[in-house]
């Protein structure tokens, strides 16, 4: 705020940062009015979050990546439990490169959130064991694994039961890149703690928690919100808002299977594309959104096809004008595998093939062990 030294500062409880009525164009703004009428509700908002909720309207945020880095490099100076919130959709784009030089030794619980968007023939033990993999992979040797949804409330009770189990006196930090719906499950948290509904600011748009946010928990400790790492190779940074429904799956997806020759495509709108280039006739499974328009071609017509139907037939983007030039990657399968890309979804692909993965500059695209 206008802050007199005398004045204790107030945050947004949306995105938690300091409130301000001095700057327009800085984070926390408020005007004056609105900031009264937040202390005497006792839900003090930013003009950003109140559009966000009431409007749906996005502005940029102006804290850097940098920043959200540093704010999250103070958890290796704590004696902390770390609840790591995951994207089970998007795995492979929701791990942060280095994390366990931000937590240093504190142990971490591994959620993976939106666990009722896959397919019911999923086995949720093998899912986690899968992620555990994916984990050790990437350096992390979590103490636990939850599936749990955040939409709809599933296994939120079984999280809450092993942070209490782990916890053990300490502070409760919740990390994780943007569009993981991390901040949707600690409204889950609250609700069930408070009765609050929808405290903290939640959207599709990648990065909307700008500072941390302290929740108070019974011990006298506290649970806290820290900002969503941006992850610069996901898909969500390269959409506009129309068509972002086709990377932010909201219901269970249906597996769609095509047998396919050598030298046929598949299309995924027009951000994402599939090369089947060599090896035996068999069935590609695709896991995406299920509102994806997914066309199969001729390779050899494929750059011609993508030409002249991108943008509208091919979709999306919903715009000619938006479309994007996409980056190929090859590779040679020896075992079954996902082709991944990240945040579109993946495909399945049988041991013995050569196949190559298209996605718009920026986007990561590789293989990893298959899921299912």
């Amino acid at each position: 705020m206008n802050n007199d030294e005398s004045k204790e500062p107030l945050y947004c409880i949306g995105c938690g940062a300091e409130i301000q009525d001095t700057d327009p164009d800085s984070v926390g703004y408020t005007p004056t009015s609105a900031i009264k009428k937040g202390i005497d509700s006792g839900k003090l908002y930013c003009q950003r979050c109140f559009k966000l909720r009431h409007y749906n309207q996005i502005e940029p945020s102006r804290v850097s990546n940098d920043e959200f880095l540093k704010l999250l490099s103070k958890i290796s100076e704590t004696n902390s439990l770390v609840v790591y919130v995951v994207d089970v959709f998007d795995v492979d784009g929701s791990m942060i490169p280095g994390i366990q030089r931000f937590v240093g030794k504190n142990p971490i619980i591994l959620v993976g959130n939106k666990s009722d968007l896959l397919p019911s023939s999923f086995n949720h033990n093998k899912v986690k064991d899968w992620l555990r993999q994916m984990a050790n992979k990437n350096g992390i040797r979590p103490i636990d694994i939850e599936l749990v949804s955040a939409k709809t409330n599933q296994s939120v009770d079984d999280l809450l039961k092993a942070i209490s189990k782990h916890q053990k006196g300490r502070n409760v930090y919740v990390v994780g890149v943007t569009n993981v719906g991390k901040s949707t499950l600690i409204n889950q948290i609250i609700q069930q703690s408070t009765g609050e509904k929808q405290v903290i600011t939640t959207s599709k748009f990648p990065g909307t928690t700008l500072d941390l946010i302290k929740i108070p928990l019974e011990d006298g400790k506290e649970l806290i919100d820290t900002p969503g790492v941006i992850h610069e190779g996901q898909m969500a940074h390269y959409l506009g808002s129309k068509d972002l429904k086709y990377v932010s799956p909201q219901k269970r997806i249906k597996p769609k299977t095509y047998q396919l020759d050598p030298g046929q495509t598949l299309f995924l709108g027009a951000i994402g594309r599939f090369d089947f280039i060599s090896g035996e006739r068999h069935g590609f499974t695709v896991y995406a959104d299920n509102n994806l328009m997914i066309h199969r071609t001729k390779l050899e017509n494929a750059d011609e096809f993508f030409d002249k139907h991108a943008g509208e037939l091919l979709t999306p983007p919903t715009e000619k004008d938006n479309v994007v030039e996409l980056q190929r990657h090859e590779f040679k399968v020896t075992d079954r595998s996902d082709l991944v890309i990240e945040g579109l979804g993946w495909i399945t692909v049988p041991k013995g093939s050569t196949v190559a993965g298209y996605a718009p500059k920026g986007v990561s695209v590789l293989i990893r062990k298959a899921m299912f």
